[in-house]
């Protein structure tokens, strides 16, 4: 009850603010239209720009979990049923960060080239401290949604450089994010299932006895942390060049030192409860069955599809992206 009023609240208060965004576009576009193509073509003043930039930054930030405003999103997960953690970190925060992409910086380019040194510095603070506080927890699945705030910081701080590789980034991390979270979530809910536990000290051996649930985490881990021919590598690279390209390099080094301690939580967890000495707390347990094994092979083949092959992906995005750059910091 608690989690759930909390991210009630939370997700009303970022409404509000996009509310206060969309209405302050309405009013001075003159245009009486709630189109997105009248609003795009309309000509806002700059100190226009900047507090309804600002608006919809806090609004929408709230739903993609930036940093102080992020609270709702673990408690959020750790008390909701699988298919809604799922959900919520695949599509829910993803909506935030579109919708900071495309309404903030798309209809308010001058606001959003004057502020992209706020949202990039905290989306530099998320990398860090969701990755701190991923390897600070006991429980499975606050170390899943620690980890999504820390993701999300990478995305917005790709948008943040305003180039075109660090916007494609920004975008292909969104979709590798949202694959990866989801799968990392329906594991914990499996081990959850099976074992009647989320606590990684008392978990311990499983990869022998579910070796595919084992596979599909190994590898949702190694895509997290950015390993080659996996999506997240792909996403990380392609940011790690957006953020050195950009007039604020030294936003590479929270987003690289993000990867390593990502890396350190996310080995941590699968050393322990797959391939550590089996725990005497907890009865046997078995491998994923049925249906389950649909989920979690189709998750897993989409990482590596778009790892080997990102040009799928990243042509359709470059599309969208190389007009919105233009917006902002011409052609």
């Amino acid at each position: 009850e608690y989690a759930a009023m909390k991210l009630t609240l939370y997700l009303l208060f970022g409404s509000a603010f996009i509310l206060v965004g969309i209405f302050a576009l309405w009013v001075h576009a003159g245009a009486g239209s709630f189109s997105y193509l009248d609003l795009e073509a309309a000509q806002f003043a700059p100190g226009v720009q900047r507090w309804a930039f600002l608006a919809f930054y806090l609004g929408f930030g709230i739903l993609a979990g930036i940093w102080p405003l992020h609270t709702w999103s673990p408690d959020g997960h750790a008390s909701a049923p699988t298919a809604v953690s799922m959900l919520h970190a695949g599509v829910l925060m993803k909506l935030g960060a579109y919708g900071i992409v495309r309404v903030g910086m798309g209809l308010l380019p001058e606001g959003a080239a004057e502020l992209v040194w706020l949202v990039g510095t905290v989306g530099s603070i998320n990398v860090v401290y969701g990755a701190f506080s991923a390897m600070a927890q006991t429980d499975l699945k606050y170390v899943i949604a620690y980890s999504s705030v820390s993701h999300m910081g990478l995305v917005l701080l790709g948008a943040a450089t305003l180039t075109e590789a660090g916007l494609n980034g920004s975008v292909f991390q969104m979709f590798a994010h949202g694959i990866m979270t989801g799968l990392f979530f329906a594991l914990v809910g499996l081990v959850y299932e099976k074992a009647h536990s989320r606590e990684i000290g008392k978990m311990g051996g499983f990869g022998k006895a579910m070796p595919g649930i084992a596979t599909a985490f190994t590898v949702g881990g190694l895509s997290s942390l950015g390993l080659p021919a996996t999506a997240g590598f792909v996403a990380e690279l392609l940011t790690f060049m957006g953020a050195w390209r950009s007039g604020h390099r030294w936003w590479l080094f929270p987003a690289v030192a993000g990867t390593f301690l990502t890396a350190v939580y996310v080995l941590r967890v699968a050393k322990q409860i797959f391939w550590g000495p089996a725990s005497p707390h907890l009865h046997p347990v078995e491998d994923a069955r049925g249906p389950e094994w649909v989920a979690l092979v189709l998750l897993v083949f989409v990482l590596v599809l778009f790892g080997m092959a990102p040009g799928l992906l990243l042509g359709p995005v470059d599309t969208a992206t190389v007009p919105l750059l233009s917006r902002i910091v011409g052609p």
